[in-house]
């Protein structure tokens, strides 16, 4: 079996990347831009033919509830 000598190195130093993700992790998500954000998902990997529009999926956001597992 050949080795995989890309994980036996360090990864490369991404100064712009850690930036990005230290601004990342100190914002915050409005309620807004999550629903925003869940309806473009939908819409986004609804399959190809369907009859889900854009419109349809922010509806389905706006009723669909995140709650706590039990």
């Amino acid at each position: 079996m050949a080795e995989r000598k890309s994980a036996l190195r360090r990864a490369p130093e991404r100064p712009r990347l850690d930036a990005l993700l230290e601004k990342a992790r100190h914002t915050v998500v409005s309620d807004e831009l999550l629903r925003q954000q869940r309806a473009s998902f939908v819409y986004g990997n609804a399959p190809k033919g369907s009859r889900i529009t854009r419109e349809s999926a922010k509806k389905a956001v706006d009723k669909t509830r995140v709650t706590e597992p039990a």
